[in-house]
């Protein structure tokens, strides 16, 4: 037990310290970007359609329009982002892929034509579809208050998934959510008696996971 006290303190301690240094990433480059008239966000924002543009949508979080914009997002960022990560770092890069990828596909294939999309709320919609349900298919006591607690607080968001507000990326939101409730399943803890099979029964999930390990992440 207290070793499982230990791993999760450590694992929080890193969590805390992730979320803090993308935060710090965040806002330099959104003061970086300020002084430059927004030129970052133009730049290095998704543009739809356009399949020369399809890595910005690594680039696109780390950007925003104006200071509301970027303040609207970030405390939800932050403590999402922690929740998602304390549980373990492996799992969280993993899941901040997939929600990257969904969120920014969905954008470049349906937004409308030329549009440039920015901004760390397709982040904020995935780590909350991810911690939520995350905390049913792993039936862990700890997950599951967390995740009814999470949707208890950011349940009126979820309008933000509809095209309801004119100049907000919905699409980006909903990626974002669908890429979360997707990652929660591949990367669901399994049961003991399910971790022995034959490689070749292994999911997509927990083969990435065996790389980080052999990477030492």
């Amino acid at each position: 037990m207290a070793a499982k006290f230990a791993q999760l303190f450590a694992d929080s301690r890193r969590a805390l310290l992730t979320m803090l240094g993308i935060q710090a990433v965040i806002w330099t480059v959104q003061v970086a970007n300020w002084l430059d008239d927004y030129g970052l966000s133009r730049e290095f924002g998704l543009r739809t359609e356009q399949v020369g543009d399809l890595p910005e949508m690594f680039t696109m979080p780390f950007l925003h329009f104006s200071w509301s914009h970027i303040e609207a997002n970030s405390w939800p960022l932050f403590v999402l982002g922690f929740l998602s990560a304390y549980r373990g770092m492996k799992k969280f890069l993993l899941a901040s892929l997939v929600i990257l990828v969904s969120g920014g596909l969905l954008v470049w294939l349906l937004e409308s034509p030329n549009t440039v999309t920015a901004g760390a709320s397709g982040m904020v919609y995935g780590y909350l579809g991810y911690v939520v349900l995350r905390g049913v298919l792993d039936r862990n006591v700890l997950d599951a208050v967390v995740g009814v607690a999470v949707a208890v607080v950011y349940s009126t968001i979820l309008i933000g998934v509809l095209p309801v507000t004119p100049g907000v990326s919905w699409l980006g939101h909903l990626g974002g959510l669908i890429g979360g409730l997707a990652a929660a399943v591949l990367l669901r803890n399994r049961p003991a008696a399910r971790q022995a099979p034959a490689p070749a029964a292994d999911t997509p999930g927990s083969a990435l996971l065996k790389q980080l390990d052999d990477l030492g992440i």
